[in-house]
């Protein structure tokens, strides 16, 4: 769930919340035209309507085709609400004199009604909102279509607990917590926007709107203000516009907005981004992945076919039943490509099993259909046992995924061209040779106008290095043009930090992923080693590491896309000093966070081919998913400096993140892996005491906060250590005193002393008993090169730094040690197993 903050502006937003609650009585007030007992509307007589006194709604019926019609009340051309039946021509709308409201067949047949019988209903109004209602002779409301919506709502109505929008499976609801949610089938949850604990506790009865300016707002008794949950793009602008939140037939919500008289409906805000990342978008066992121009639906292969070959979005049914093909079913393997998996699915039939125990074991089970391994190092295996599986496949993807059928496998065959009307495949020699010549061609004439024109030039010298790397491997990151990343962050525009490599931009792919685009500095690595070394960083696959989905080499033009992370970095949970918008981590979720980094990084030093040390960890460099789990991000990047901005780079760097260095950066001593378990150590006690280490107050008697805390531990004042916000938080004192004992076995200065990041996940989780840790003598840094280190001051802020920065000194050969192979300490640790 998203965290949504509330947004505030006190004039416009009180004037805004007291403007939505009386609006329904303000419309009440406004001038209506009454519609009697008795009235009807006939679908054979299409310009008979019940119009709003401003005429710019209408309820009528509108043909679909020449037989069949549909009843909605319309702005301009666009239905805000419907009833789902199609109906014939003969088909009839009535106010029936005992004040029900009936929708019938040409045959006579009820398919609707209001269910308002004998209820004192006098007349009927449709307002200048597009409200219909049923009213008694004291002009009080019966019922109504904004408190019985369909799939749609307009400004000045309210959407409240117990309302639901509906299209075809899909459903949108508002929880009682003021949470909103999207479910599939009254049953898979596949997308949610929720308030934070301080908004989301204060709610009693919540109420959506949408503002007639663009704005979908939350309201509650409770609050003293709206919280603002979107903004439609357009929000605020003026002109005849109506702007509407519809739920549509593709499972997705959106504000849409219409000038009036244009015919044009926008979209201006869509709830999920990526739309296969809906559930069931392409039905049963149907597969959702992208083309040019947007989502497309297919089967995992030719041993399916179409369940409707005129609609691709009901999906797909196996040719041959694995059930009358007993002893001969086969996997069909799918790469690239998951099966989307939401509650109360996560709950179930999760395993942590290899790929081939994850394909055998869905292959040897008589309920398994499907089964999917990730590839992001959580070593999960999801098991699908239902009968209805909804794919998605694309090549950021990092999972594998297998579907039972029976023998023979048919992959989808290639593309086929056209001739003579018929689907004709080439052949092979015909194709080799067409795209043979085709490349030699281009070649001879790239050489010609190269020769020619640029290869004096200057500014062309650099691209010859980037054509001739024709051999780059198979299976590297997704490599995209300099002019697709502009695209994508709408020409960097917006920035979500800086850092030591550069700026950060969050940028929306073609296949609507989004993502954080880092646009790299000083990096002048010859085009061959800059794409070996982000190969090696796309290789590095786990679920505590921010992915790489690509990278962009042009020119001078580097730049590397990662995986977007919404709840930001670690540091601005932990020394956040806005305490009206304070963000408060609990025990647990601190907990989890530091096993999560202390596993990501023992996967860089003891699990991948080479080791790789981080050499800048640091709360900056902790990103947090949706549900709080710990990414580590920049990591293998010390690579990509080049070694004479290196060492500017590093008395910036060293001045910027004091607090994390290991001692034997500044004795100049060799550098590996313990280098790291030291930063993370800091970081740890950070993540207890939510202070900076390096941070002095009167309450730590003037000593850095890592001092006084091991003091206040050899008194057994460990509680003190805790950070004060936790006080009314359950906290697992175990847990605060393992994690306690552990950061002050990293910090050692002694490099034997401190344990493996191996053992660290071990010590925190309880595995092995922890000794006492010594003293951590740390008390003084010295100095870089004649560069003094001010110690005494606060550490980084948190905006100081959202990159990673290597923190290597100058008198440090950067040749000598190449950080993706530093040879791992293998220094044993002492503990009581």
């Amino acid at each position: 769930m998203s965290e949504i903050q509330t947004r505030f502006n006190p004039c416009y937003s009180y004037f805004a919340t007291f403007f939505f609650i009386l609006s329904p009585f303000l419309f009440t007030l406004s001038t209506t035209t009454n519609i009697q007992l008795g009235s009807s509307l006939s679908a054979s007589n299409l310009n008979q309507t019940w119009s709003s006194p401003n005429n710019t709604f209408s309820l009528r019926f509108i043909s679909i085709n020449s037989s069949s019609f549909s009843l909605s009340i319309n702005y301009d051309s666009i239905s805000i609400w419907s009833i789902s039946n199609t109906v014939d021509s003969r088909a009839t709308f009535t106010l029936l004199s005992n004040g029900n409201l009936q929708l019938l067949s040409g045959a006579g047949t009820v398919l609707w009604q209001s269910n308002t019988s004998n209820s004192g209903v006098s007349h009927a109004t449709l307002d200048d909102s597009g409200n219909f209602s049923l009213k008694n002779r004291s002009n009080f409301v019966i019922w109504s279509t904004f408190d019985h919506p369909t799939d749609t709502i307009v400004p000045s109505q309210n959407f409240t607990v117990g309302m639901v929008l509906s299209s075809g499976l899909y459903s949108f609801f508002l929880k009682k917590t003021g949470n909103l949610t999207l479910q599939w089938n009254n049953d898979i949850v596949y997308w949610g926007l929720g308030l934070n604990d301080s908004v989301s506790s204060n709610i009693s009865n919540p109420r959506l709107g949408l503002q007639s300016i663009g704005i979908l707002s939350l309201y509650d008794d409770k609050l003293t203000t709206s919280v603002t949950l979107a903004y439609g793009s357009d929000y605020a602008e003026s002109g005849d516009i109506l702007r509407f939140l519809r739920l549509e037939n593709d499972g997705n919500l959106r504000i849409y907005s219409s000038t009036k008289g244009s015919g044009n409906i926008l979209v201006r805000w869509t709830a999920v981004s990526d739309q296969c990342q809906v559930f069931g978008y392409c039905g049963i066992m149907g597969i959702c992945s992208y083309n040019d121009v947007g989502p497309v639906c297919g089967c995992p292969s030719e041993n399916f076919n179409l369940v409707d070959p005129n609609d691709f979005r009901k999906g797909c049914k196996l040719k041959r039943e694995v059930k009358d093909c007993p002893g001969s079913a086969a996997m069909l393997q799918m790469d690239n490509t998951k099966f989307l998996t939401y509650a109360p699915e996560t709950t179930n039939d999760v395993y942590y099993v290899g790929i081939s125990a994850c394909r055998g074991n869905c292959l040897s089970g008589s309920s398994c259909v499907a089964s999917t391994i990730l590839a992001d190092g959580s070593g999960q295996c999801y098991i699908k046992t239902s009968n209805f599986v909804s794919g998605y496949k694309s090549a950021a993807l990092p999972s594998t995924s297998y579907v039972k059928v029976c023998n023979p496998i048919v992959p989808n065959p290639p593309p086929l061209t056209e001739e003579g009307g018929k689907r004709k495949k080439l052949e092979g020699w015909v194709v080799a040779m067409v795209v043979l010549g085709t490349l030699v061609g281009l070649i001879i004439i790239e050489g010609i106008v190269w020769w020619c024109c640029c290869r004096k030039s200057p500014k062309f010298g650099g691209l010859s290095a980037q054509y001739a790397l024709l051999e780059y491997a198979s299976g590297a990151p997704v490599q995209f043009s300099y002019k697709e990343l502009q695209e994508a962050t709408r020409n960097f525009k917006e920035k979500l930090g800086e850092g030591g490599f550069g700026a950060v931009y969050k940028g929306i792919l073609a296949n609507k992923t989004v993502a954080a685009v880092k646009q790299l500095e000083g990096i002048e690595q010859g085009e061959r080693q800059f794409r070996m070394e982000v190969a090696t960083i796309s290789s590095t696959h786990h679920l505590n590491l921010v992915r790489l989905i690509g990278f962009c080499s042009e020119g001078k033009h580097r730049l590397l896309v990662y995986e977007f992370m919404k709840n930001g970095s670690l540091d601005s949970f932990l020394f956040s000093t806005d305490v009206q918008s304070e963000k408060i981590l609990s025990w647990e979720q601190r907990f989890n966070i530091a096993l999560g980094i202390a596993r990501g990084i023992t996967y860089l030093h003891e699990e991948c081919r080479d080791c790789i040390v981080h050499c800048d960890l640091k709360p900056e460099n902790i990103l947090l998913d949706d549900s709080y789990n710990a990414k580590v991000s920049d990591f293998g990047l010390a690579k990509l400096i080049n070694p004479k901005d290196h060492r500017h780079r590093t008395l910036t760097s060293v001045r910027g993140t004091r607090g994390y260095l290991a001692p034997e950066w500044i004795a100049n001593l060799p550098i590996t892996s313990k280098s790291d378990v030291f930063s993370f150590g800091m970081v740890l006690l950070e993540i207890v005491s939510g202070k900076r280490n390096f941070e002095v107050s009167n309450r730590t008697n003037g000593k850095r906060y890592s001092i006084w805390a091991y003091e206040e531990f050899e008194n057994g004042n460990a509680k003190n250590i805790l950070d004060s916000r936790l006080v009314d938080y359950d906290v697992d004192m175990d847990q605060a005193m393992r994690a306690i004992q552990v950061g002050f076995w990293c910090i050692q200065k002694t490099t034997s002393l401190r344990p493996m990041m191996g053992k660290v996940v071990q010590m925190l989780e309880g595995i092995i008993e922890i000794e006492k840790p010594p003293m951590p003598n740390i008390a003084s840094e010295g100095s870089i090169s004649g560069t003094s280190l001010n110690t005494s001051g606060p550490g980084p802020s948190s905006s100081s730094s959202l990159q990673a920065t290597p923190l290597t000194q100058p008198s440090i050969n950067m040749e000598r040690p190449t950080f993706s192979h530093i040879q791992r300490d293998s220094t044993s640790f002492s503990t009581t197993e």
